[in-house]
C-alpha cells in the first residue's frame, strides 16, 4: 500500500471483560483485541490502557504476559475497577452494555510509557467518552507524531458528533461499519456515496466500511473502490470481535506494505475465522499458524 511504515503499532483504549448470557467471561475491548492479534502475528504492539487493582485486572496482566505482550503501557488504577461489558446476542448480532467509570476511562497522560519506535497509532471512539482518557490520547498523539488509524465504534450514549469529527480529521485511515456510516452520513442514496462523502470530507487516505455477512468495501484517496466478500462457512459462534480482527489485519498490511486488495481479502478471511470461536481472542497460537504460513510471516 506504499505506506513506508517502520516500527511498532501503538494501540490506545479499552481493555475489559465481555460477559456473555451463558455466564462465560471473555477478554475483550477493541484496542486489546487488535493488539492481541498483532502480537500473535509478530508485530510487537504497544497497548496503552488501564486496569483496576482487582482480580480482573490481574487476569488481564497475566493473560498479556502469557501471550508475550508488552505490558509497559498497562496502567494500574486503585480507584476504579477493571472494565466490564454485558453482551447480549440478538439475531446473531452482539449488543453491548458498557459499564461506565471503569479504569480504562482514566488512562493517565502523566503515566504514558516511553515509545521510541512507533509506526502508527490506533484508537477507537469509545475510549474518548471520558475527558481523562481523551487528554491522555491527545498527549500520546502529540508525543508520537505518527499517522493515525481510527476505528469508529458508535456505542450510544458514549459518543458525540463533534468529537468523532475531530478524530476523523486527524486520521489517515478509518474503519467503521455500514450502520455507523449511515449515522454519520445520512444523506446519499447509496453506501458508496456516503463513504465517498465521508472520505473526502476528512481527506482520508483510506476508508473501510465493513458490512457483516456482506463483506467490506474500501475507498481510497485515488478514487478507487475495492470490495471483498466473506468465504462461505457454516460455523458461526458469535460475531464479537470480527471487526477488530479485520482492523488488525488491515494494520498488518500497512506495516508490511501489502497490496490493498490483498490486505482486504486477508482481513476478511481472518475475520471470518474469528466468528467461529467464542469471543474475540483465540487462546492458542495454533489458531494463527495457518495465516502466518499463508502470508509468509513465519
Amino acid at each position: 500500500m506504499n505506506t513506508s511504515l517502520t516500527g511498532r503499532p501503538v494501540l490506545f483504549g479499552e481493555v475489559l471483560f465481555d460477559h456473555f448470557p451463558d455466564g462465560e467471561v471473555v477478554l475483550g475491548g477493541a484496542p486489546f483485541n487488535v493488539a492481541w492479534h498483532l502480537n500473535a502475528f509478530g508485530a510487537q504492539p504497544v497497548l496503552i490502557s488501564r486496569v483496576g487493582n482487582d482480580a480482573l485486572g490481574r487476569r488481564i496482566r497475566e493473560a498479556m504476559q502469557a501471550w508475550h505482550m508488552d505490558t509497559a503501557g498497562l496502567q494500574l488504577d486503585s480507584a476504579h475497577p477493571t472494565g466490564t461489558v454485558e453482551v447480549s446476542i440478538e439475531n446473531n448480532e452482539p449488543h453491548y452494555d458498557i459499564v461506565e467509570q471503569r479504569a480504562w476511562d482514566f488512562i493517565a497522560a502523566d503515566n504514558l510509557p516511553p515509545i521510541q519506535d512507533a509506526a502508527l497509532l490506533y484508537h477507537g471512539s469509545l475510549a474518548l467518552r471520558c475527558p481523562v482518557s481523551r487528554q491522555a490520547l491527545d498527549r500520546l498523539h502529540a508525543k508520537l507524531d505518527v499517522p493515525v488509524f481510527v476505528d469508529i465504534n458508535l456505542r450510544p450514549p458514549w459518543w458525540s458528533r463533534e468529537e468523532v469529527d475531530s478524530r476523523l480529521d486527524a486520521a489517515r485511515w478509518v474503519k467503521l461499519n455500514d450502520e455507523e456510516l449511515e449515522t454519520l452520513v445520512p444523506a446519499g442514496s447509496t453506501l458508496e456515496q456516503r463513504a465517498v462523502a465521508l472520505q473526502q470530507a476528512h481527506r482520508l487516505e483510506l476508508l473501510i466500511t465493513t458490512r457483516g455477512a456482506e463483506g467490506a468495501l474500501a475507498y481510497d484517496s485515488t478514487g478507487r473502490t475495492l470490495q471483498v466478500k466473506p468465504p462461505a462457512t457454516d460455523k458461526l459462534t458469535d460475531t464479537v470481535g470480527a471487526g477488530d480482527a479485520f482492523a488488525a489485519v488491515m494494520i498488518l498490511g500497512l506495516l508490511n506494505d501489502w497490496d490493498l486488495q490483498e490486505t482486504l481479502e486477508r482481513a476478511q478471511t481472518f475475520a471470518s475465522a474469528i466468528v467461529g470461536i467464542r469471543g474475540a481472542t483465540p487462546e492458542h497460537r495454533d489458531f494463527y499458524t495457518v495465516f502466518r504460513q499463508r502470508w509468509n510471516l513465519m
